[in-house]
């Protein structure tokens, strides 16, 4: 395994592994690449897909649209970040290294492919936590790294519900959209679909499926209020599209369990020939199988410059950190959380090896924007803290402002440093060395 570089400085390269090409560890990359030189730094990008997803267009995935390919041969030549196809399956904090497997093609559109691991950052953790040790039978490769930029994002969070696993859908990633979408595809007129999950993405998937298929029952079941966390003027305008489009909506309502073809409530059985789960996401498991520190719920606990609070050369982004936003309340898990995270590690990374302050922005939520199909849409404005304003934008306007919203964050990814120009600074800090193995490991390298 080579180490590093060594250049005319006489000193090696930095290494800079950064784990999930999402949003945000994409924009980290792109935008480490940016500020600091090529000669002083190793960049490296592991992802399981070749391209960029569009987390936040996986409902029109599922429908059957096609989005533009986005690869990410193309977002980063030139940028000196390397790619590396393949699926983390381990990080040892302590040692400093990630386990990766060299990625499988994608087989993601047949039914039972993958469970659920397909996170919106395109790793996956469906080949298990297992090889922590390099050895080249099982294909497990070491990547050794000095500062690790931890992106994994999250996938559906079932809530242990039982059959909901087995027999529901997400469009948390590309491969759960693509099976929704032979799925869809297959179902006759007059068929009963239920999305379960009142969220955004609830919201999203089930207004964009009975826009494409007006022939299918579609069925919302909401555990609390429809939209009770909108202004008045956001939560009628929904109940007005929802109505329009013909959607029933469930109230109050909580699912107990999902079957083969209905699911079980508080309130009886609904037939359902597919279901889909949006109940929120849960973190990628790898953080929590490590020694860095998290919550509960397995996100990793940062600090201000999404710096771990246990491991100083980690810094965690997106969905799998737990970082602090106004009025001390965790930030959400959404790509609006992610992005404005990735600006802020990157340039407390660059900060931190080229000696200069390092800069921080208080993070900050300004609306949620929500597609309601093509022609319809709603944008709730909030407070820095993420509560509504009385204030909404609705109707068409809502639905263009979306998707300029939507074109906007994945042109970030491709313009990290929102094209203004930047000066990559040498590095002064140099790599520490690699920890000694351990007498165990001695023995059984």
């Amino acid at each position: 395994m080579q180490h590093g570089n060594a250049h005319g400085h006489g000193h090696r390269q930095h290494r800079i592994v950064v784990i999930g090409a999402g949003y945000a560890g994409a924009i980290a990359a792109g935008r480490l690449a940016r500020r600091l030189r090529r000669e002083d730094v190793a960049i490296t990008l592991v992802n399981a897909e070749p391209d960029f997803v569009e987390r936040v267009r996986m409902h029109q995935v599922a429908v059957g649209q096609e989005l533009r390919p986005r690869p990410f041969s193309e977002m980063f030549a030139g940028t000196g970040v390397r790619l590396r196809l393949a699926r983390v399956t381990a990080v040892d904090a302590d040692g400093r290294t990630v386990s990766i497997t060299e990625a499988e093609p994608d087989k993601s559109s047949g039914p039972g492919a993958a469970n659920g691991f397909g996170s919106s950052d395109g790793s996956s953790a469906s080949d298990g936590l297992g090889g922590s040790g390099a050895s080249s039978n099982s294909g497990v490769e070491e990547l050794p790294y000095d500062t690790l930029v931890y992106a994994l994002g999250s996938t559906w969070n079932t809530h242990d519900v039982p059959g909901a696993a087995d027999h529901a859908h997400d469009i948390a990633g590309r491969p759960g959209a693509l099976r929704l979408r032979a799925r869809l595809a297959a179902l006759g007129a007059g068929q009963p679909v239920v999305v379960v999950g009142g969220g955004l993405t609830g919201l999203e998937a089930a207004t964009e499926i009975t826009e494409a298929r007006p022939d299918l029952e579609v069925t919302l079941a909401a555990r609390g209020a429809l939209g009770d966390w909108l202004s008045p003027k956001g939560a009628r305008h929904l109940r007005k599209v929802m109505a329009g489009l013909g959607i029933t909506v469930h109230e109050n309502t909580t699912v107990t369990g999902v079957g083969a073809d209905r699911i079980t409530t508080t309130a009886g059985e609904m037939p359902a020939a597919v279901t889909i789960w949006t109940t929120g996401f849960a973190a990628h498991p790898i953080a929590q199988a490590t020694t860095l520190k998290t919550d509960a719920t397995g996100r990793i606990e940062v600090d201000g410059t999404m710096r771990s609070l246990s491991h100083p050369d980690v810094y965690a982004i997106g969905d799998a950190a737990l970082a602090q936003g106004p009025g001390d309340k965790p930030l959400r898990m959404s790509c609006a959380s992610g992005v404005p995270m990735a600006w802020q590690a990157a340039d407390s990374i660059a900060a931190r090896l080229t000696g200069t302050k390092s800069p921080t922005a208080p993070l900050r939520y300004f609306n949620q924007c929500i597609s309601l199909g093509r022609k319809e849409g709603l944008i709730q404005y909030v407070t820095a803290d993420d509560r509504a304003r009385t204030a909404a934008l609705t109707g068409r306007l809502a639905a263009f402002y979306k998707e300029l919203v939507c074109r906007g964050a994945a042109w970030g990814v491709a313009n990290p440093t929102l094209a203004i120009p930047t000066r990559r600074r040498p590095t002064v800090v140099r790599p520490t060395p690699t920890p000694p193995p351990t007498p165990a490991e001695a023995t059984t390298a």
